[in-house]
């Protein structure tokens, strides 16, 4: 179950990395609703997204 999780908390993200804002919204709530190790491999997943939009990658200083 918790996989499920994490998959559909990386597709928010991409749906809705067109908005800085909602973006930096729906990645506070995967933090909340994540397991430890699975933010870790969101990190991961995020460092790569992010590596061309540096108006998102501002945006995992939340999660740090």
């Amino acid at each position: 179950m918790s996989r499920l999780i994490y998959d559909y908390t990386k597709s928010v993200l991409e749906r809705v990395s067109f908005d800085v804002k909602l973006f930096r919204k729906e990645l506070e709530k995967a933090i909340q609703s994540l397991l430890p190790y699975e933010i870790e491999q969101l990190k991961e997943w995020l460092f790569s997204f992010t590596k061309e939009r540096p108006d998102l990658r501002l945006c995992l200083l939340s999660i740090n």
